[in-house]
């Protein structure tokens, strides 16, 4: 199988295959813009909510970062399908196909795409797990008191947030209360979790512009903490006031949610399989 080396001109690899930079930051998210508008008619053709399948696409999630991670390891070849961004297009098509047959057997046979679709999402995980090499639960652990220590400190501000202004802002009450919203949140900071104890704890480093920015100012990821915090309930908030279509607002709130769970997903399988230091 040929490796990205071997199959892609040098500007190609420079540019899209060697970290991540403001340009090609750039050219990803016009990517997924337009990739997220063929999806939303997609979901009108087919009527369902994208948020139905919130739970479903997990599997998918954690498959594609496996793969990832395996690429990592050195256990599967670098090629453009398992590396950013072609490991998130191939899982993307993947998912997609398996929800287009989980709605047709839903329609002949009753059968409950939501389960279906799960299902699919498992099987696909089962022969990367053969693969893994080791597991260190190290990271693991880190991981977890990080990510109690940030929700304990979370849920102190939101609470004291939503008793100050209940009975001004209604608004923002009901916002802050929304479980959907809460999960993305906490999907991102999962990924800020991960990211902080990797680069803290362990021989990672970042390779997203903005944390990088904060990094160069504070010398700390800590900052990774906040910077979630509010880029995310901005974009939460922005979808749930000025998008009125449900649709479009399920799917930009899944893919906010993918965006979070996903790169999050990676970075903990790469640190459990890789050797502790």
């Amino acid at each position: 199988m040929a490796t990205v080396d071997s199959f892609l001109p040098d500007f190609i690899q420079s540019t899209f295959f060697s970290g991540y930079t403001i340009f090609n930051t750039v050219v990803y998210t016009l990517i997924l813009l337009i990739f997220i508008i063929a999806i939303i008619k997609m979901f009108k053709k087919i009527e369902i909510n994208p948020l139905s399948i919130l739970y479903s696409i997990i599997p998918f999630i954690i498959c594609g970062c496996l793969v990832r991670a395996l690429v990592d390891q050195g256990i599967y070849p670098k090629t453009i399908f398992l590396i950013t961004p072609g490991i998130y297009i191939l899982i993307g098509l993947a998912t997609i196909i398996s929800l287009l047959f989980s709605i047709y057997l839903y329609r002949l046979k009753k059968v409950d795409y939501r389960y279906t679709l799960f299902i699919i999402g498992l099987i696909l995980i089962v022969p990367n797990l053969f693969f893994i090499p080791r597991l260190n639960i190290k990271p693991i652990i880190y991981v977890f008191i990080t990510w109690i220590i940030v929700f304990i400190i979370m849920y102190v501000l939101f609470y004291i947030t939503k008793y100050l202004t209940k009975e001004r802002h209604q608004n923002l009450e009901k916002f802050l209360s929304n479980q959907t919203n809460f999960i993305i949140l906490s999907a991102h900071l999962f990924d800020a979790s991960t990211t902080f104890v990797a680069t803290e704890y362990f021989s990672y480093y970042e390779q997203h512009v903005l944390p990088n920015a904060l990094y160069q100012v504070f010398d700390t990821y800590l900052t990774i903490f906040p910077m979630k915090i509010i880029v995310i309930l901005l974009v939460l908030y922005i979808i749930d006031q000025y998008f009125d279509d449900e649709t479009i607002k399920s799917l930009l709130k899944l893919s906010v949610f993918v965006l979070g769970l996903a790169p999050g997903m990676r970075n903990l399988l790469t640190m459990v399989m890789a050797s502790l230091i």
